[in-house]
């Protein structure tokens, strides 16, 4: 990590402060910095040095960055800015405070039905979005799922995620799924679509339900030849508190023939949905091919090596004829069985009037009456799902169910015809911009999100709007906006408050005090003084606030200064008092003293003795 530590401090094109490494991985390092325009912390994926010119490398950077910016959901991290700079290689995304579900798998084993449940449907609620667009994922595993403190999940690294119309990233040791959670079609390197994802969420069902992987072997090589031929151990034999629902949708989103799985992630959701709701649910599953010779760990097959062969016994021997006889009679009903179930199948064919289709593009044309009319009268039953979207005209189909280049049966003799879902852009709608100005930052949010718009919270300090409340919005409260805008919430979080440490004035003179209090941002309370024995006359006794404590700047700190000790000045006589002349022209001495000076004296006496003088000096 210490290779990193130098990045710290550092600004990225004068707006991304770099904080602390909070993560290192194969291909990158991951920093958590500050936005200084947006004044929000965020994550800095940064390509590692020594990889900064592999060209794979660089290109599954940006694939990663085009696939995430494609995508807009709640359940997937989202990505702010990307630098492909010669000299410096980076991804800004959400800054997401939690943890792997593959820690959190670590830490508690085998999961609770209540947490699969919540965090198979935030996964699927991604994947259905990324789907519709078009993206694939291929590397869905517990390591990519990031869990926040709020329950929510985010899925990340779209790193090795296959685009539409785009040119697909290499498969490298580096670049391909972790094998433990590879499809089968990953595995053998065949044509991979959606269902690839299903399969592996699958796979990190399996792993929350038992707290276990479904195949595991000394070499990478071995677990990629388990996922294509191997079925896994029932999940239930593992944790027999599963619900057996829940157990078949595990093992439907495992089967090893694509076409046998659920076909996407919107009608796996429509099983679980079921399953939540009712926990005793079963579903009455297809049968699918198995492997024979199963043995009782993981799910393996038992090699032909070690199958053994026993020599017949004696007993055996003089049974033979008997089960002989018997072998036969089952020989004889086998075989007029099988001529009765091969006839019937004969028929069945010679009589099967389905049909394959192949399921074409309808993405990016537009939907009328008409088009709708042309569909009916083929081959599908339409369901269109309308959506307000201001990036795509009115009337534009931006998805479908099943995808272009699926394939699909139906029967026309029948009248049976594929189930078709189109989703239709209804362009822009238009809204007034409220004033938020004072409410609280939640409810301004939900309310945004309810006109069809975007928030997006910033936080900033301000000195007297209350932490968590609006300061205000940008556009301006008013504004006319399309549907799909985004608007941006300015959240206080209260007075920007810098501190300072007070410093030692015990024992300043009062420039010194003044001096310090400049120096570290403090004012000047009440002073006041008094006399003190061991201090000197001009400087500090006492200060209010103790020495080496964190202040906020600005705070006046009162002083205590001395005047030094009390001294009480006495006129002492003596016997001998030494006469004074008077000038040649007195008469009386006493008229050579003032007249306030018999005041004086009463004065002292009166401090001195305690008591009181009279007018006439008698006491």
């Amino acid at each position: 990590m210490d290779q990193f530590e130098r990045y710290v401090g550092q600004v990225f094109d004068k707006r991304y402060r770099i904080i602390k490494v909070i993560g290192i991985g194969g291909m990158a390092v991951v920093f958590e910095a500050t936005d200084l325009l947006m004044r929000r912390n965020v994550a800095v994926k940064m390509l590692k040095d020594e990889i900064n010119n592999d060209v794979q490398s660089v290109k599954r950077f940006i694939n990663e960055s085009k696939a995430v910016a494609m995508l807009s959901h709640p359940n997937i991290v989202n990505i702010y800015d990307v630098s492909v700079k010669d000299s410096l290689k980076y991804i800004v995304m959400e800054l997401v405070e939690g943890i792997t579900l593959k820690n959190y798998i670590l830490k508690k084993g085998t999961l609770s039905f209540n947490e699969i449940m919540s965090i198979t449907e935030q996964i699927l609620l991604a994947l259905d979005h990324a789907h519709q667009k078009g993206v694939v994922h291929r590397d869905i595993k517990p390591q990519n799922i990031m869990m926040l403190k709020n329950g929510s999940i985010k899925v990340a690294d779209f790193g090795i995620a296959k685009l539409p119309n785009a040119e697909t990233v290499t498969m490298t040791d580096k670049a391909i799924g972790t094998v433990f959670y590879i499809s089968p079609e990953q595995a053998s390197g065949k044509k991979i679509d959606r269902r690839s994802d299903i399969y592996s969420l699958g796979v990190t069902m399996y792993e929350m339900a038992t707290g276990k992987l479904p195949f595991v072997a000394d070499s990478p090589v071995t677990v990629a030849i388990m996922q294509v031929k191997n079925r896994p151990r029932p999940p239930r034999e593992l944790n027999d508190s599963l619900p057996l629902g829940l157990e078949q949708i595990i093992m439907g989103a495992m089967e090893k023939n694509p076409d046998n799985r659920f076909q996407s992630a919107a009608q796996m959701l429509r099983h679980l949905a079921q399953v939540k709701n009712n926990p005793r649910t079963v579903f009455k599953m297809p049968k699918t091919e198995t492997t024979s010779d199963m043995s009782s760990e993981g799910g393996q097959a038992m090699p032909d090596n070690v199958k053994k062969l026993t020599r017949p016994t004696r007993a055996s021997r003089s049974m033979f004829p008997v089960v002989a006889g018997v072998a036969s009679s089952f020989l004889i009903v086998f075989i007029i069985s099988a001529v009765v179930v091969f006839t019937k199948l004969g028929d069945s064919l010679a009589n099967d009037t389905s049909e394959q289709i192949v399921i074409p593009k309808f993405i990016d044309s537009f939907y009328s009456e008409d088009f709708e009319a042309e569909l009916e009268k083929g081959n599908y039953n339409v369901e269109v799902e309308y959506i307000y979207d201001a990036k795509y005209p009115q009337n534009q189909i931006i998805g479908q169910d099943p995808l272009p280049d699926e394939k699909r049966k139906i029967d026309p003799a029948k009248n049976q015809k594929c189930e078709l879902t189109l989703k239709v852009s209804k362009g822009a709608t238009t809204c007034e911009l409220p004033d938020y100005q004072y409410d609280d930052s939640r409810t301004a949010e939900i309310a945004v999100k309810n006109l069809g718009l975007i928030p997006i919270i910033v936080k900033e300090p301000h000195d007297i709007i209350s932490p968590g409340y609006v300061i205000r919005t940008d556009p301006e409260p008013g504004t006319i906006l399309e549907g799909g805008s985004h608007v941006t919430i300015y959240v206080s979080s209260g007075q920007d408050i810098e501190y300072t440490v007070v410093p030692y004035f015990t024992n300043c003179t009062e420039s010194e005090v003044m001096a310090l209090l400049a120096e570290r941002g403090l004012q000047l309370g009440y002073v006041s003084e008094e006399y003190n024995e061991s201090v000197e006359a001009g400087r500090v006794i006492s200060q209010t606030v103790s020495q080496e404590q964190q202040v906020p700047s600005g705070t006046k700190i009162d002083f205590v200064m001395s005047k030094g000790p009390f001294i009480v000045e006495t006129e002492e006589t003596t016997a001998d008092d030494e006469t004074v002349d008077a000038p040649l022209d007195s008469t009386d001495s006493s008229d050579n003293i003032p007249d306030d000076s018999d005041e004086a004296m009463e004065e002292l006496l009166d401090a001195i003795l305690g008591g009181s003088v009279n007018d006439t000096g008698e006491e």
